[in-house]
């Protein structure tokens, strides 16, 4: 009978949560695609289609609706969690810190490369969303991994 040792454990344990992280990450791209696409297109509907909000607003309709769109999935999809009003209330806190960087940093981007570079608005506000919500994804990513749903009960 072949014995199991503790450096063993070890090595299990660490492969576990590799392939637990990658499966995580895996999924948190997946949903953040899903809400980017939400954010992206209600933000593009209002401030280029419909010209119906200024830049600021427009982008803040976005994400507030793409932060929703990622909180359910990664509550139940990404995380297996279950429902908490304690999560809910520190993602909510989390986005609203993120909020700063991602539609700040969109707004400025976006006025940058409109107005100093030139470009196109819809160039423009492509650019500036990547390199915000990028920002902003990896940010939640880890503090919702490591803080929010670290210990959650699954589904």
């Amino acid at each position: 009978m072949p014995k199991f040792s503790a450096v063993q454990a070890l090595r299990s344990s660490s492969v576990d949560d590799s392939k637990k992280l990658q499966t995580q990450s895996l999924k948190f791209l997946l949903t953040g695609i899903v809400a980017a696409i939400v954010d992206f297109s209600l933000t593009w509907i209002l401030q280029i289609g419909l010209e119906a909000l200024a830049p600021f607003w427009a982008r803040t309709v976005g994400f507030i609706f793409g932060t929703l769109t990622a909180y359910l999935l990664n509550r139940a999809w990404t995380f297996r969690a279950q429902k908490s009003f304690r999560r809910f209330a520190a993602v909510a806190l989390l986005y609203t810190m993120t909020y700063l960087i991602n539609v700040g940093g969109s707004r400025l981007l976006f006025e940058l490369f409109s107005e100093v570079f030139g470009w196109a608005d819809s160039i423009a506000l492509a650019v500036s969303f990547v390199i915000a919500q990028g920002t902003a994804t990896v940010i939640n990513f880890f503090v919702q991994r490591m803080f929010i749903f670290k210990n959650a009960e699954p589904i």
